[in-house]
């Protein structure tokens, strides 16, 4: 069996990302592949929704920036260069999986925080990358600190 040629690396930004970005990382060198990262954030009139008679583009650009400089951080470890890096704003798993569409890419790294019961019968964004994707998915189960 052929090995993964791109990888798309999808992270939430907290701090059990580096699990999921670790595993994606080792995945990468095992099978020479190249790797992208994508962070989504839903817009925030989606997040509360739409209802809030103010004007959020200004909070919405500071998570932007500030969620830019950490996949920055995140990818210079790794020396993934700049354009192989996406903040986007939209829905989590629509966005990754039409990223992963446009990039060509083979496998869908992301991360899984192992919900049961109610959460797991909701749904969640490995949920709906799993269901949506046009490729292989990883789900990472992510342990938190205290565990």
């Amino acid at each position: 069996m052929a090995g993964y040629k791109h990888i798309l690396v999808g992270l939430d930004l907290s701090e059990e990302s580096s699990q999921v970005l670790d595993r994606a990382a080792q995945l990468a060198s095992d099978s020479g592949a190249s790797m992208s990262l994508a962070h989504i954030i839903e817009p925030l009139t989606f997040a509360y929704g739409g209802d809030i008679p103010m004007d959020l583009s200004e909070v919405q650009e500071q998570l932007q920036n500030q969620a830019k400089e950490q996949l920055r951080k995140a990818a210079q470890n790794l020396n993934i260069p700049a354009e192989q890096q996406h903040v986007l704003l939209g829905q989590p798993a629509t966005e990754i999986h039409r990223l992963a569409e446009e990039s060509a890419c083979d496998l869908i790294v992301i991360g899984s925080h192992g919900r049961h019961g109610l959460a797991l019968l909701l749904g969640s964004t490995a949920n709906g990358v799993l269901h949506g994707a046009g490729c292989d998915v990883l789900a990472v189960r992510v342990h938190h600190p205290e565990e």
